[in-house]
């Protein structure tokens, strides 16, 4: 039942406009989470509101996220991809507007919330799409440019929600990311073909016990718990990262943009030829060399002390060269585990997972790390970098179990069409 594009190891023209675009949808969802943290000083002033109460804007996204993608996962599998990929776009559309019109901070807080109860699932529909259009062995491509558009997204977030803020007011981030999703969800609308392949094997089972088949499928569950562990290990070092370099390596604030802004052009420029070396050398050795790299440079970080800022930007481009390798590599991999009727739900609930685990692994760091007194070098960010390196040798296990069962159901597949 597979769409006879997978049997092209060159991708068609079409093929390369299905990377494009959802690469692009991608750089909008992930801008419109971005964008939100470099306007916390404008929005305490403006709208007279905490830090505690800015912080919920944040993770109101991100938990009503992780929410829509466990409700909507027992449907993911019951509808054309294309018509559910614009559907929630549409309302992902509609919640940034409400965020460009907020008037006040229950409006924003609201407004948050129906983003992420719609942004939530775009991802892993976006990656339900690329397993069903795109063959096994050039996914790791495929994964390399939308993993990419994460980086773009993370390099312009802050400039951009600052300049525009500072031009117009706060609000106008958010106009501009409307304009922009509103043409890539027109050019979505004309030109992808339907992808609806999956629908002639789909299951009878209801959408809840189609959730709970795939969420208690033992198969699906070394996945589950693999993108767990990756969350985790990813976003421990972010909350304390900025505030680590500014008070224990002694990094002015003012040129932390130039780190982030640098790493983040490495990332655009080397996950292309990450996805593409996954896909040539194996996704899973991939997956160990940026795991050893990741590993060696997460240590040499979290222990660094006062440092010139250019070992900063060498480190932290090559620890995120490592954690760019292992988010490819191991996402190409997973994707070949559910079965195709299955692809959907099995996504939603990854998709989730990755919501809230982000969350727990924010709560962790924070009950581990320590600041005895404003201004004071914080403590213990050192055993943070130990407990993510453990995560890390912890993912080399349960992806190998991923890539054994991967390769014994190729094998599998391709004595079945051979016989």
């Amino acid at each position: 039942m597979e769409n006879n594009q997978k049997k092209e190891e060159n991708f068609s023209s079409y093929q390369k406009f299905i990377v494009a675009v959802l690469a692009i949808l991608q750089f909008t969802i992930v801008l419109d989470f971005m964008v939100l943290s470099p306007l916390g000083a404008y929005l305490l002033t403006e709208m007279s509101i905490t830090p505690s109460q800015f912080g919920l804007v944040v993770s109101a996204y991100a938990f009503s996220a992780g929410a829509s993608g466990l409700l909507a996962a027992g449907f993911a599998d019951r509808f054309d991809r294309k018509k559910l990929l614009l559907f929630f776009y549409t309302g992902f559309i509609i919640g940034t507007v409400l965020c460009g019109l907020a008037p006040s901070y229950h409006f924003l807080l609201i407004a948050r919330i129906i983003t992420g109860l719609f942004g939530g699932v775009i991802s892993s529909i976006s990656f339900a799409i690329i397993t069903d259009l795109f063959a096994l062995q050039v996914r790791g491509r495929v994964m390399g440019v939308v993993q990419m558009a994460f980086a773009a997204s993370q390099v312009l977030g802050i400039p951009l929600g600052l300049y525009l803020a500072d031009k117009f007011d706060w609000h106008a981030p958010f106009i501009l990311i409307v304009g922009v999703s509103i043409i890539v969800g027109l050019v979505i609308w004309r030109v992808m073909k339907p992808v609806n392949d999956h629908l002639k094997i789909r299951t009878t089972k209801s959408p809840f016990l189609h959730m709970g088949h795939t969420l208690t499928n033992k198969t699906y569950a070394i996945a589950f718990l693999t993108t767990g562990l990756l969350s985790i290990g990813g976003f421990m070092l972010m909350p304390f990262s900025s505030a680590f370099l500014v008070h224990n390596v002694h990094i002015p604030e003012t040129n932390l943009s130039l780190i982030f802004l640098v790493t983040g052009i490495c990332s655009i420029t080397t996950g292309p030829f990450i996805g593409k070396w996954s896909d040539k050398i194996g996704k899973f050795r991939m997956f160990v060399i940026g795991s050893v790299l990741a590993a060696i440079t997460v240590v040499l970080y979290t222990n660094l002390s006062v440092s010139p800022i250019w070992v900063v930007i060498v480190i932290n481009s090559f620890m995120f060269a490592g954690i760019s390798s292992r988010m490819i590599s191991s996402s190409a991999l997973t994707s070949a585990v559910p079965e195709p009727q299955d692809r959907g739900a099995f996504m939603g609930i990854n998709s989730s997972l990755q919501q809230i685990s982000g969350g727990v692994a924010s709560v962790l760091s924070g009950l581990i790390v320590f600041q005895p007194r404003a201004g004071a070098p914080l403590q213990y960010y050192d055993t943070v970098g130990y407990i993510v390196v453990l995560t890390m040798a912890v993912c080399i296990f349960t992806l190998y179990q991923i890539h054994k069962y991967v390769r014994n159901v190729t094998v599998a597949r391709a004595q079945k069409v051979a016989e």
